[in-house]
C-alpha cells in the first residue's frame, strides 16, 4: 500500500513539473507565427474565405479532432467520462471549423471507443451530408476505421460509397497540389481503415490508411507528448512534397496507473499549448511539416490557430 502511494505521488510530482515545462516554454518563447492574429469571420466557411482558387490541399492546416463521434458514448456521468473526447456533435464541430474527423466502428456500423458504444455511423454521415449541403467549398477528410479488437463491418467500404457517392475524391495522388476549385464539387476524401477486410485500392473512391498517417504516443505526460509530436513531425518530409496526409493529434491519454482517468481532465494539461506547439514549428525550422493538427474538445482558438497559419501560407507568409 505504502509502495503504491509513493508512486501516485511521484506520477503527480511528474505531471506538475511537466505542466511547467510547457507553461515556462510559452512564457519566455511566445505563440507568435505568421497568421497568428488572424480570425475567420465565419468558420463554417472558412474555407471559402481563403480563397478556393488559390488554396491548394497540400497548403491547409487541417483543424482536427480526435475520436470525434464520442459526444454521447457509453452512459451519462458513468462511463461518459472516460471515453468521451469531444463534447459537440459531428455536425457541430464542421460548423466550428474542424475539417479532419476520426471514427471509430464496430462489426454492427456503431460507433465505439475501446467496448463503450454510442451511435451508429448512420448519425455520422447523415450530420456530414447536412453540413455539406449548407456549403459550397469546404473540404472534409473523413477517417473512419475499424476499432481495435472489433470485427469489420461486412460490405462496409461499399456502403461508405453509396452513402457518400459523388461527394467522394477519388484516390489520385495528384489531389495534393490541386486548389480546392480544381478538386470541386467533390468535398470528402474517405480514409477506410478496416482491421481485415481488403484495404481501397488505387484510384477507388476511398482512400487506403497509408494516405493518413501519425505517430501515437500513449502518454498522460503533457511536456513528453508535445515533445514526441516535434520530434516525428521533423521526421516528415514537407507537406508540399508529400503524398500522403500526417497528422499531429495535440492530446494526452488518461493512463490506468493515475487516478485522473477523465479525458476532460487531462486534456486541459496541454490543450492550451496548441499554439505554442505551432510557434515552436516555426522556432525548429519544421513548420513546413504541419498538416492535420487534431485536439480533444476542440474549440474556436484551435480552429482560428490553425486558419490563420492556412491563411498565411496562402499569402505567401508563411
Amino acid at each position: 500500500m505504502g509502495a503504491q502511494v509513493s508512486k501516485q505521488i511521484e506520477r503527480r510530482t511528474d505531471i506538475k513539473t511537466e505542466k511547467k515545462v510547457l507553461a515556462d516554454l510559452k512564457q519566455s518563447c511566445g505563440c507568435d507565427y505568421p497568421g497568428c492574429d488572424y480570425r475567420p469571420s465565419d468558420r463554417k466557411n472558412w474555407m471559402s474565405a481563403l480563397n478556393p482558387d488559390k488554396l491548394r490541399i497540400n497548403q491547409i492546416v487541417w483543424p482536427g479532432t480526435h475520436d470525434s463521434a464520442t459526444n454521447q458514448i457509453g452512459i451519462p456521468f458513468i462511463s461518459r467520462p472516460f471515453a468521451q473526447c469531444q463534447a459537440l456533435s459531428i455536425y457541430d464541430q464542421l460548423v466550428a471549423g474542424a475539417r479532419v474527423l476520426d471514427v471509430r466502428i464496430q462489426e454492427d456500423r456503431r460507433v465505439c471507443h475501446g467496448i463503450l458504444l454510442t451511435y451508429s455511423v448512420d448519425v455520422v454521415l447523415a450530420d456530414v451530408k447536412k453540413f455539406l449541403t449548407e456549403t459550397q467549398s469546404e473540404i472534409i477528410i473523413l477517417e473512419i476505421r475499424t476499432e481495435f479488437g472489433h470485427t469489420d463491418p461486412p460490405d462496409f467500404d461499399q456502403y461508405l460509397k453509396d452513402q457518400l457517392g459523388d461527394y467522394l475524391i477519388h484516390h489520385d495522388d495528384r489531389v495534393f497540389e490541386k486548389t480546392i476549385a480544381e478538386i470541386l464539387p467533390r468535398r470528402v476524401i474517405c480514409v477506410w481503415k478496416p482491421q481485415k477486410a481488403a484495404a481501397p485500392a488505387a484510384g477507388d473512391p476511398l482512400w487506403s490508411s497509408g494516405y493518413l498517417k501519425d505517430n501515437w504516443t500513449d502518454t498522460d505526460k503533457p511536456s513528453t507528448k508535445f515533445e514526441s509530436n516535434i520530434k516525428h513531425l521533423g521526421e516528415q518530409a514537407a507537406a508540399v512534397g508529400r503524398k500522403y496526409f500526417y497528422r499531429v493529434e495535440n492530446t494526452v491519454t488518461p493512463q490506468a496507473d493515475n487516478p485522473i482517468l477523465c479525458v476532460k481532465a487531462v486534456t486541459g494539461r496541454i490543450q492550451p499549448y496548441a499554439r505554442t506547439f505551432i510557434a515552436q514549428c516555426f522556432t525548429r525550422g519544421i513548420a513546413d511539416r504541419l498538416q492535420i493538427f487534431s485536439t480533444d474538445f476542440i474549440d474556436d482558438d484551435f480552429v482560428d490557430a490553425c486558419v490563420g497559419l492556412t491563411s498565411a501560407r496562402v499569402e505567401g507568409k508563411a
